[in-house]
């Protein structure tokens, strides 16, 4: 008789914990303007940016996303013995080994933890935030750390005119954990790959072979053509994660968009029809976009700030190259 596979019983997940780090650096529009011909006026215009967080060297993405990972731990009361897996999304990280989510494991002292890094830029969180969920309800892990970390500094020219003021460094983490009752959503998500090359990076680190010459490899940006596609999609994307829920805006407490751009958060707001009582994040003002941070950092500052309940239910969307997106309903850690 063939032998057949024992399946781990099956198990609810929810958020446990939520925690942030950002660097000590805050960089004003008028620092920036210092190398690219525009003005603060203009930047918080076109953006709603008026500052962002510039890591320093030692600042590292896996000490950011260790820092972020111990406030999530400490708010859901665990040590770092009980992580069974790190996922950390980041699109910066200059190290091909060891792995960001393995050294963040080191620095985090989760020995034994699995990790594995996720590349999905700005939509790598919420992308993480539905693996993690699927882990533990599969009963492959009872405790996930979810990880967004960024040194967008790194790879962002400060003298392109199109992309220096937009991004930002920082870390924001959540702990994903077994729970009586479903505390995530299934997820919307995809690729709008007729965007592909709406944000991309032209040029590989292999080109810098080439010796001094060689110009770095970094971001590059169409702006409006992102802004087209945000101010009509995301808002569809966020439709399905609700009716997949089975809730509707009324029953949300908060809206947590990936913070790409204040005027793309105000049109998605008012395309859905969120109602007032819906908290809206918008650290976009003082992080600027962190990318795979910008979400877990948007939701902690409306946890810590007394805008959202823990236990309330709130939806989430993250979105960027490829063009990826990911968006679910999720209870408030």
């Amino acid at each position: 008789m063939t032998a057949r596979l024992q399946s781990a019983n099956r198990f609810f997940a929810s958020p446990l914990g939520l925690g942030a780090y950002r660097p000590g650096r805050v960089v004003d529009n008028a620092e920036i303007c210092r190398l690219i011909d525009s003005d603060t006026d203009w930047i918080e215009a076109r953006s709603g940016i008026t500052a962002r967080r510039f890591a320093a060297p030692e600042e590292s993405i896996p000490f950011m996303g260790a820092r972020a990972a111990e406030k999530a731990l400490s708010a859901a009361g665990l040590p770092p013995a009980d992580v069974d897996c790190v996922i950390l999304a980041t699109m910066s990280y200059l190290h091909q080994a060891p792995p960001a989510a393995a050294a963040c494991v080191a620095e985090l002292g989760a020995d034994g933890a699995a990790a594995f890094d996720l590349g999905a830029a700005c939509a790598g969180f919420s992308h993480g935030l539905a693996l993690a969920g699927s882990l533990v309800v599969a009963g492959q892990a009872e405790h996930v750390m979810v990880i967004g970390a960024e040194r967008m500094s790194d790879i962002v020219d400060p003298r392109d005119r199109s992309t220096a003021f937009i991004f930002g460094d920082g870390a924001g983490a959540m702990l994903v954990g077994r729970s009586a009752e479903p505390g995530i959503g299934q997820v919307a998500w995809g690729t709008a790959t007729g965007h592909i090359r709406a944000i991309q990076q032209p040029a590989s680190f292999a080109d810098l072979k080439g010796g001094a010459s060689a110009p770095w490899p970094y971001l590059e940006m169409a702006g409006p053509e992102v802004f087209r596609w945000a101010i009509g999609a995301v808002g569809e994307v966020c439709s399905r994660a609700l009716e997949s829920a089975g809730v509707d805006s009324g029953d949300i407490e908060a809206f947590v968009p990936h913070q790409a751009n204040g005027r793309i958060i105000d049109a998605v707001v008012k395309n859905m029809k969120l109602p007032a009582s819906v908290a809206v994040a918008r650290t976009i003002r003082e992080d600027g976009n962190t990318s795979a941070a910008s979400v877990p950092l948007a939701m902690d500052h409306l946890v810590s700030t007394g805008q959202v309940r823990r236990g309330g239910l709130a939806l989430t969307v993250g979105f960027g190259s490829g063009l990826g997106y990911s968006a679910q309903v999720i209870t408030v850690p």
